[in-house]
């Protein structure tokens, strides 16, 4: 069985309910429009990307994974850095799954 299968599983649905936006632009607007409920950054997203979501975060929940964007877009269909997760159940059970795969990447980020 592939590593971390069950969170990139658990991202393709997320993907396939319309409830994850991925890429800088589509996040930014979700954290905007007040839909994001969990930004999720991958491993290997920058230190700039990292401090823009942090700026614009405000009380939004951050993690940074040990995904690559590969990984990412194995996952979901599209490479990117950077997704937001925007529904509280799939937010939270997310959350959950990372912790539960030793997934969460840095201590410096909020964590739900």
């Amino acid at each position: 069985m592939e590593t971390h299968s069950r969170v990139k599983s658990f991202l393709g649905l997320c993907r396939k309910a319309g409830k994850l936006q991925s890429g800088h632009d589509a996040v930014k607007a979700s954290i905007k429009q007040g839909k994001a409920r969990l930004i999720i950054l991958s491993c290997d997203a920058s230190e700039r990307l990292q401090r823009e979501m942090e700026r614009l975060a405000g009380d939004i929940n951050i993690i940074r994974i040990k995904l690559t964007m590969d990984d990412i877009a194995s996952a979901t269909g599209k490479r990117a850095g950077v997704i937001s997760i925007n529904d509280e159940g799939f937010a939270l059970k997310l959350s959950d799954e990372t912790t539960k795969e030793g997934l969460l990447y840095d201590d410096k980020i909020q964590s739900i």
